[in-house]
């Protein structure tokens, strides 16, 4: 028992520092990201015989940068954590927003916001299993491929190739999951028939993780750039420090 209460202590504090760490910007753009990618999940952008997108690919991208950074710069294991923070705000906002979206209104607009606010609960299911399961392994993948840059960890061919590669494979497996567990296991039974073929959510899942593994490319460079900024003003050095002797114990 005490054992258990020594972790939950180290870890809560683990968090704390972290938290206090990493700078707001980047902590913001990412907890936003997500909400706003549960948010557009809703909404089917293109439907075809084989291929069929849903609105978070608009900003999906903006996720994964973030982890990358935080990957990058904090490690794995900090990026997860805050993958599972975002994760719980996000199940909180989902929640004030169906709370407001089933109080009854008179209001013309009422119906609207019950549409695009109120939500889906196997949408949310759907969306918080995929983010999670793709946010561990982009994060884990990210690491892993850094480390085997052992000459020059820190240049831009190694943030390239670790942002790129685990972005794509994490991409690919958040909007199948996604897919697969919305629009083949949930929607059939929920919305009148309306689905998905396993085709159309793995074109889905590719078109997506291209698409966004474009944005990656197209906005890698400011990320470099940020995690360069990080480390010549040491940032995040009470975290790193404390990691480190918890390393060498």
């Amino acid at each position: 028992m005490s054992k258990i209460k020594n972790f939950l202590i180290k870890e809560k504090k683990e968090t704390s520092i972290l938290l206090r760490n990493i700078p707001a910007t980047v902590m913001t753009l990412f907890v936003i990201s997500v909400v706003c990618m549960n948010l557009l999940a809703n909404k089917t952008l293109l439907q075809l015989d084989w291929i069929a997108l849903d609105g978070g690919i608009l900003v999906s991208w903006l996720s994964f940068m973030c982890m990358d950074i935080i990957t990058k710069h904090f490690g794995a294991k900090a990026s997860n954590r805050i993958s599972v923070l975002a994760a719980a705000i996000n199940l909180l906002t989902c929640l004030i927003f169906f709370i407001a979206s089933v109080i009854p209104s008179n209001a013309d607009d009422y119906s609207a916001f019950d549409g695009i606010f109120g939500g889906t609960w196997f949408i949310l299911l759907g969306s918080t299993i995929a983010f999670l399961a793709s946010a561990i392994i982009n994060n884990m993948l990210n690491f892993m491929i850094g480390k085997m840059f052992v000459k020059n960890p820190d240049g831009k061919l190694a943030y390239a190739m670790r942002s790129y590669i685990s972005t794509f494979i994490g991409q690919f497996l958040d909007n199948f999951i996604f897919s697969i567990i919305v629009f083949v296991g949930f929607a059939p039974v929920f919305w009148d028939g309306f689905h998905w073929t396993v085709l159309q959510c793995a074109m889905c899942a590719l078109t997506g993780a291209v698409a966004e593994l474009i944005m990656e490319i197209v906005f890698s460079p400011i990320g470099y750039r940020i995690t360069s900024k990080w480390r010549e003003n040491s940032i995040g050095k009470e975290y790193l420090d404390f990691i480190k002797g918890e390393s060498d114990k």
